[in-house]
C-alpha cells in the first residue's frame, strides 16, 4: 500500500495531545510529517513534560495511523516538550465595594512609631476632607483604640442588605476596627496564624465600612503570616514603610520594602517615612539633635530607589497625644501638624503617581486628588 501525507494528517485529526483538548493537527502540535514508502515519521511538540504524557502521545499516534491509514506502517514519533515557564502567581485579594484606596503602613522593626504614623496620617486625611478608615491588623499588640480614645468602645451589629455587619467605631472622623475592641485590656492574644487570619478577614469583609477614600492598614512589625494574610485578602494599593534613622531599624525596614517587592506580592512601595528624625527642645527651638542618627531613612530610600515621604521629629507632644487618645496632628498651627500635613500630602501624591504610572491592583482604582481636600473617580 502506498502511504501519503494527507491520509496521515486526516488520521491525526481524530486524536489530541493528552490534556490539551484540540486535535493534534489544528492545535499545531504536529510540526512535521514525513512519509517514505511504508515509513511514517511524525514530529510533535507537547506542553506536558511528564514521561506518561510523552508515552501516551507516541502510542496514540501509532495506533491511529495503524487503525485508519495502514496497519503495517512503520511509525516513528519524535516528541519534543515545550513546557511554558511557570507563571508567577501574584498574591492579590478581592476588592471591598466602596473602598477606593488601601494603603498598608508597615515597619520591619517594632517600636519605630508605625501606629503613631498611621493614626496621625488618618487624622490628617480626615481633616483634609477625605473619608478614612483604619484596620488595626496588629493582632498581638493593637494600639489604635488607645490612640483614638476608643479603647472601651465595642462595635455594634448593623443590617446591610439582609446581612449582619460590624459597624466600625468612629472618632475624629476616622472609622476604626481593631482586635482590641474584642479583648480585655489585660488579655493576651495567643493565637496561631490561621486563627489570627480568620479574625482579620472578619474585620475586613464582615464590616460596614461604607464609602472610603482611604483604608489604612496598620500592620504588625516584621514580615510574617499576618502580612501575607492581608495581601491575600485585600488588593493593596501601596505600602508605606516607617523607620527610625538608626542602622538596626534601617536593616529591618529594608526587609520590609523587599517583602512588598517580591514577585508574587508586587505591591508598590509608596515610600519610606523617617520617624523620630531629630529632637528639638522647647528652650532651644533652633537646635536639632539627631539622637538616632541623621537622615538614615532618607538615605535608605535613595539606595532602594523608592520615594522619601518625609520626616517626623521626636517630640514629647506626639507621645502624650497618643497616650491621651487625640492624634497630635490635630493640634492646630504647630510644627507637629505641619510635619504630618507634609507627610500626608506626599503620600497622597504618591498614590496619584501610582495610578498614573501603574495598572490598578485588581478592582481597586486609585483616584486623583482634587486640591488635596477630596478624592474623585
Amino acid at each position: 500500500m502506498k502511504l501519503n501525507k494527507k491520509d496521515v494528517q486526516e488520521a491525526l485529526k481524530h486524536i489530541s495531545v493528552p490534556g490539551e483538548g484540540e486535535n493534534m493537527i489544528d492545535s499545531g502540535a504536529v510540526t512535521n510529517i514525513v512519509v517514505f514508502a511504508d515509513e511514517v515519521i511524525v514530529d510533535i511538540t507537547i506542553k506536558n513534560p511528564s514521561l506518561q504524557a510523552k508515552k501516551r502521545t507516541e502510542v496514540d499516534i501509532m495506533k491511529i495511523i495503524h487503525d485508519k491509514v495502514y496497519e503495517k506502517a512503520k511509525v516513528s514519533v519524535n516528541v519534543k516538550v515545550n513546557a511554558p515557564a511557570n507563571p508567577i502567581t501574584e498574591i492579590k485579594g478581592k476588592a471591598i465595594p466602596g473602598i477606593k484606596n488601601i494603603v498598608a503602613v508597615a515597619s520591619g522593626k517594632g517600636g519605630v512609631g508605625k501606629s503613631t504614623v498611621t493614626s496621625n496620617l488618618a487624622a490628617t486625611l480626615a481633616k483634609m476632607g477625605f473619608s478614612v478608615g483604619i484596620l488595626d491588623a496588629d493582632v498581638y499588640g493593637p494600639s489604635i483604640p488607645i490612640m483614638y480614645d476608643v479603647a472601651e468602645a465595642r462595635p455594634l451589629a448593623v443590617n446591610i442588605e439582609g446581612k449582619s455587619k460590624m459597624k466600625p467605631i468612629e472618632n475624629y472622623g476616622v472609622k476604626i476596627l481593631s482586635i482590641g475592641f474584642f479583648t480585655q485590656p489585660n488579655q493576651a492574644v495567643i493565637w496561631r496564624g490561621p486563627m489570627a487570619a480568620k479574625a482579620l478577614n472578619q474585620m475586613i469583609f464582615d464590616a460596614a465600612w461604607g464609602e472610603l477614600d482611604f483604608l489604612l492598614i496598620d500592620l504588625p512589625p516584621g514580615t510574617g503570616d499576618i502580612h501575607l494574610s492581608i495581601m491575600q485578602s485585600l488588593p493593596i494599593t501601596g505600602a508605606v514603610v516607617v523607620s527610625t534613622p538608626q542602622n538596626v531599624a534601617l536593616a529591618d525596614a529594608k526587609k520590609g520594602v523587599a517583602m512588598f517587592q517580591q514577585e508574587n506580592i508586587n505591591v508598590p512601595v509608596l515610600g519610606i517615612v523617617e520617624n523620630m528624625a531629630y529632637f528639638t527642645p522647647e528652650e532651644l527651638p533652633n537646635n536639632k539633635y539627631y539622637i538616632f542618627g541623621k537622615e538614615g531613612a532618607k538615605n535608605l530610600a535613595e539606595d532602594l530607589k523608592v520615594p522619601f515621604l518625609g520626616e517626623i521629629p521626636l517630640v514629647q507632644g506626639i507621645r502624650e497625644a497618643g497616650d491621651v487618645g487625640r492624634p497630635a496632628a490635630l493640634q492646630v498651627a504647630t510644627p507637629i501638624e505641619e510635619a504630618f500635613e507634609d507627610l500626608t500630602k506626599n503620600i497622597v501624591q504618591e498614590v496619584v503617581n501610582r495610578n498614573d504610572n501603574l495598572p490598578p491592583t485588581e478592582a481597586i482604582k486609585i483616584t486623583t486628588m482634587a486640591g488635596c481636600s477630596a478624592v474623585k473617580k
